[in-house]
């Protein structure tokens, strides 16, 4: 199971660059300690940070992270990936196209929004959510962390890149 956003898809630098242009501001994915986005921009756009998850056409302007799109393709030829992402409601059908668009082999009957990402069956979740990596994990299931500061305080597995997981995942079913 593998999360789209900012674990497939660079979800953060579009968000951000779109809070830096109408706030006048530097925020970058690296200032981000926890998860609470709202504590790291300016005072007079607080809770705002989140509207721009609801702009259309945010979603399917995303751009892959670099090697998620090989990796997927070649973990899926030996693995049943799905995605699993949470979402805003208006975000539904970009992420459904996105993932058709990108992600073809693995195609959207393979897509699953859930915010309760725990409840989902499967043996492995690669995320970057700190409620979602613990509460996998809590299950006793495998859940690994697309590094950033804000998961850090999570005790997980973690890469910091697709080719470091596509080497874990290797390992862990030991090269099958």
């Amino acid at each position: 199971m593998i999360d789209m956003d900012s674990v497939i898809c660079d979800l953060m630098s579009e968000w951000h660059r779109r809070y830096n242009r109408d706030y006048d501001d530097d925020l970058t994915v690296d200032r981000l300690q926890c998860w609470e986005s709202e504590r790291y921009v300016k005072p007079e756009c607080g809770l705002r940070i989140y509207d721009y998850l609801k702009e259309p056409g945010l979603f399917l302007g995303l751009k892959p992270l670099p090697f998620a799109l090989e990796v997927l393709e070649r973990l899926h030829n030996k693995h049943h990936i799905f995605i699993v992402t949470s979402s805003v409601s208006t975000a539904y059908a970009e992420k459904e196209c996105w993932v058709e668009q990108h992600l073809p082999f693995i195609g959207r009957k393979n897509l699953i929004f859930a915010h309760r990402k725990d409840m989902i069956v499967g043996d492995l979740l690669f995320d970057d959510a700190p409620h979602n990596l613990l509460g996998f994990s809590a299950t006793g299931r495998t859940a690994v962390a697309m590094d950033y500061p804000y998961n850090r305080d999570v005790n997980v597995p973690r890469v910091k890149s697709w080719l470091e997981f596509e080497k874990f995942v290797n390992h862990l079913w030991r090269g099958e």
